[in-house]
């Protein structure tokens, strides 16, 4: 019998996850604190078999997903509308990352379609910088996903833990994703949420893009309709993104995937501020200004890249992942084979990038 203290979480969790009213829990509470057995009470009181009892035990008031032929082992990590459990698929043999849909998502019919959508959706494409998916379905009221097992954090628990990512690092990782962008791309999808806490750093090294929650085809709107409300994660949302009506642009994840370049180099975000609106304010009117790009040993190359991939005018950016994949190589063997944080540059399409990279002033609003 569990002592008084866990009764009671067991209970608040029961009463969270809609298996008892909440009233009903406030009343057990009060019996169980007196010394009445509390999985007695859910029998008699809220109608609960003791074998459903006894499996609400187990579970944690059924958080713990239980799903015919995967044995769960412990949660990788929590989301929104989603928790993402480490579990082993017995009949294929293999470890997988099961994404199960939380109840109050579930119970949303939006959220619970997109969920199932981006399911089909990762399922059709196939690509080495793309989490694989080996389909969605639903046991009992449990709906879930079965996710290739990458065994390694995102690139925002190492920031998290304080890691800045040396140039060289941080290019590879970084042309990894434009790769699985570009995939994305030639299937005629733009990914929307392109950011640190949504890469996968494997434990081969490869960056793996996640969550194709937002993800929409090449020009399309919002889904819901409502085109003023900015799509994605407020910090790595382009000035179009911010302001509100744009369609899905390539354009706008390479200003996402710029933001994040910055952030893994230079270890903070390039716009901060307490509050949301304040972020979006700085993403549409104040021109990129950081002292770090010049101090902390960045090479002129990388400044530039940076640059023109946060340019406020979509049309400066980079047009198409080629183009930009063909620049980052260039960054990159230049780093492996020449002292270009000297100044002597690559060859290929950023030579003499160094001499354009410029200040540009900030727009007062």
């Amino acid at each position: 019998m569990a002592d008084t203290a866990d009764d009671l979480d067991f209970l608040a969790q029961l009463a969270r996850r809609g298996h008892v009213p909440e009233a009903l829990a406030r009343d057990l509470a009060v019996r169980a604190r007196a010394g009445e057995d509390l999985d007695d009470l859910l029998v008699a009181e809220a109608g609960l078999e003791p074998e459903r009892v006894d499996e609400l035990r187990r579970t944690n008031g059924g958080e713990i997903p239980q799903i015919p032929g995967l044995t769960i082992g412990g949660r990788l990590g929590r989301g929104g509308t989603a928790d993402v459990w480490r579990a082993r698929d017995r009949k294929a043999g293999r470890d997988i990352a099961l994404k199960v849909l939380l109840p109050e998502a579930r119970r949303d019919a939006a959220v619970a379609k997109a969920f199932v959508r981006e399911a089909r959706l990762l399922e059709s494409l196939d690509h080495p910088g793309l989490v694989r998916c080996y389909g969605a379905a639903k046991s009992g009221t449990t709906v879930f996903t079965r996710l290739e097992l990458i065994d390694g954090p995102s690139l925002q628990d190492e920031l998290d833990r304080g890691r800045v990512f040396e140039e060289a690092e941080a290019l590879g990782l970084v042309l990894d994703v434009a790769r699985a962008l570009g995939y994305l791309e030639s299937q005629g999808l733009v990914h929307r949420d392109v950011k640190p806490g949504n890469v996968l750093l494997a434990p081969d090294g490869r960056a793996v893009l996640i969550d194709l929650g937002f993800a929409a085809l090449a020009g399309e709107a919002r889904s819901d309709g409502r085109d003023d409300v900015a799509t994605g994660t407020v910090a790595y949302l382009s000035p179009e993104q911010a302001v509100g009506g744009a369609g899905a642009d390539i354009r706008s994840d390479v200003y996402s995937l710029g933001v994040s370049l910055f952030q893994l180099v230079i270890g903070r975000l390039p716009f901060e501020a307490d509050d949301d609106r304040e972020v979006l304010a700085m993403q549409v009117l104040q021109s990129l200004e950081s002292p770090e790009l010049k101090r902390r040993g960045v090479s002129p190359h990388l400044h530039y890249l940076v640059q023109k991939m946060m340019s406020k005018d979509p049309g400066e950016r980079y047009q198409s992942w080629p183009a930009l994949v063909g620049d980052i190589e260039a960054l990159v063997a230049g780093s492996r084979g020449l002292d270009w944080r000297g100044g002597t540059p690559p060859s290929g399409p950023l030579a003499g990038a160094a001499g354009r990279v410029r200040p540009r002033r900030r727009r007062r609003p």
